[in-house]
């Protein structure tokens, strides 16, 4: 399962948020149940951050969601948004990058 949370920064947060997430991104990337996840940052708006990462299934990424790193987290970078973040559990119809 892909999960693609879409985060719109303050603009005076956003160095804070990155430096933030280097601190961070190996909780997340390492918690079972996750295969993996990337950081991307908008090209015409920097302050747009979305996280993409894999799960199992949706046990896992509810195991993460209900976690104390998670709480801790989010409880940290909720304060920097300009706007409610938007978030997507989809599956995969084609994957293009895994027939390259």
């Amino acid at each position: 399962m892909i999960r693609i949370v879409k985060l719109t920064f303050e603009e005076n947060k956003i160095t804070e948020f990155l430096t933030f997430f280097d601190s961070i991104k190996h909780i997340v990337n390492n918690f079972p149940g996750c295969n993996g996840m990337k950081l991307l940052q908008d090209i015409h708006n920097p302050a747009i951050i979305m996280t993409y990462s894999l799960w199992e299934g949706e046990q896992d990424l509810e195991n993460y969601r209900v976690s104390p790193e998670f709480q801790r987290i989010w409880g940290t970078i909720k304060p920097w948004f300009a706007t409610k973040a938007e978030a997507w559990s989809v599956d995969a119809y084609f994957d293009g990058f895994a027939e390259k």
